[in-house]
């Protein structure tokens, strides 16, 4: 096991009905003025808008809003956010909604603070060193933003997609009402599923050597998303499943399912190019084409922890060929991703091999990276894996 430093600040506030605390929670915080910032307008159609400002009255506290948070969220929206926050002088930023709302939050939060454009923290030529805190109302169960240090955003210029990790990108409370993502619709439920699981399959997947309690805590929860997927997909308003949901895309996103292991999430890195270059696809459904792939080269590099996952995750019956097992165990969680509505191929996000390429080349930092994971992966490699989904 590898040295690790484990930190989750955020505060956790789960159930039923607690999104009704906020105003008492704001207060709890002493805070004056929040900049409200929200996605397309879901939060109204919902009532949730309404329940927010009426919170804000009772309370006292003075708000200005910014919505329009889409998803893979522009440089451009964070720009405008930065102005108002510096303007208003708020002390906190609510992020209601999904990943795409708390990492543009999150984004504002750290260039709040900085007199230069805050693109510079997802190149990593600067480092954030404060931030104005934020909150979050969960309303989509996927990313994990709520809890961890990363912050995912899209520059609308080049259609570069970069993340950055920071402890100055954690929030200072998050509110997980499971109920709150009965309407998510099924396509963004699935695309969430796969998302909390490819959190922790690339942790799980990851270079270093076994972690026998982390293993086991990342293997649990891998399973227990798939069961909870299955049910959900069936039963939208089944609290339970709902509520395991939840839990998961915050547990598998804030370092516990990568305690004493080093990770580079080489699948993610891909997948930010599609979902940058084509800002329709989805980051999950991106996920969902690119893993397999991956998988079925990566292998042969980490046999015991694929047998691991095959037999305990996918239930695939052990038999004296380990290997057909694995393949077994890689080939039945793409055909879960095929049940829950996921694509599997390239084709299926509308993106035509001729774009094969460049994305490779993108992901790659234009020649200036590789991707050491347990299989390095460069743009040779890069180009096979997505030949291989085309």
């Amino acid at each position: 096991m590898e040295n690790f430093i484990y930190y989750t600040p955020t505060k956790i506030f789960f159930g039923k009905k607690q999104e009704e605390k906020l105003g008492e929670i704001l207060e709890s915080y002493s805070v004056k003025k929040v900049l409200f910032h929200y996605g397309q307008g879901s939060i109204k159609k919902s009532g949730l808008y309404d329940s927010i400002l009426r919170q804000f009255k009772a309370y006292k506290i003075n708000f200005v809003e910014l919505g329009g948070v889409s998803p893979n969220p522009k440089l451009s929206l964070v720009l405008e956010g930065i102005k108002l926050c510096k303007q208003e002088k708020v002390d906190l930023i609510l992020a209601v909604g999904g990943g795409s709302v708390i990492d543009s939050a999150k984004s504002i939060a750290v260039g709040a603070k900085v007199d230069f454009n805050p693109w510079l923290f997802q190149t990593q030529e600067k480092t954030p060193i404060d931030h104005i805190p934020v909150g979050v109302i969960l309303t989509i169960a996927a990313a994990g933003s709520d809890m961890s240090n990363s912050c995912v955003i899209t520059n609308d210029l080049t259609s570069e997609k970069r993340g950055f990790t920071s402890e100055e990108n954690r929030c200072l409370f998050a509110i997980l009402n499971p109920e709150l993502t009965y309407t998510v619709s099924p396509y963004q439920t699935a695309c969430g599923i796969v998302d909390i699981l490819m959190h922790t399959l690339e942790r799980y997947f990851s270079l270093g050597e076994d972690t026998p309690l982390t293993d086991s805590i990342a293997l649990g929860l891998m399973k227990s998303v798939i069961e909870a997927g299955k049910i959900v997909m069936k039963d939208p308003q089944n609290y339970n499943a709902r509520a395991t949901i939840l839990w998961a895309n915050s547990l598998s996103h804030n370092g516990l399912t990568g305690c004493g292991r080093d990770f580079i999430m080489s699948v993610h890195q891909l997948e930010h190019e599609i979902s940058g270059m084509f800002d329709s696809v989805a980051h999950g459904a991106g996920l969902a084409v690119l893993w397999p792939a991956w998988a079925r080269k990566a292998y042969k590099a980490s046999i015991n922890r694929f047998k691991r996952f095959a037999y305990e995750v996918m239930g695939i019956p052990s038999t004296d060929n380990s290997e057909a097992d694995i393949l077994k165990g890689i080939d039945a969680l793409q055909q879960f991703f095929k049940e829950i509505g996921m694509p599997t191929t390239l084709r299926e996000l509308n993106i035509d091999e001729s774009a094969i390429p460049t994305l490779a080349f993108n992901a790659m930092f234009k020649g200036k990276r590789v991707l050491k994971d347990i299989i390095t992966v460069d743009y040779d490699t890069a180009i096979e894996i997505l030949e291989s989904i085309k």
